[in-house]
């Protein structure tokens, strides 16, 4: 029987460890829905601190993902609404 792996992100790409793809993920997305499904506010909370992270590692403005890009990759999809 498969073990579950966690959807982690792979610093400094942000790839997740399992799938490869840009983390948050699909199955990160959901877990961390799951995670913080009583506190919508922690949520955007810890995702906008991982965006931060993610800009510095990514090279900010000016390397890596846009800005804006990098906002709806870590935040936006988590709004409530």
């Amino acid at each position: 029987m498969p073990r579950y792996r966690p959807h982690v992100a792979a610093r400094p790409s942000w790839r997740c460890r399992v799938c490869g793809a840009a983390w948050p993920c699909s199955p990160a997305r959901l877990a961390l829905l799951g995670e913080y499904r009583e506190d919508r506010t922690a949520l955007l909370i810890y995702l906008g601190t991982l965006l931060g992270e993610a800009m510095t590692d990514l090279g900010g403005p000016t390397g890596g993902d846009a800005p804006a890009g990098l906002a709806d990759r870590f935040v936006t999809w988590a709004r409530a609404r």
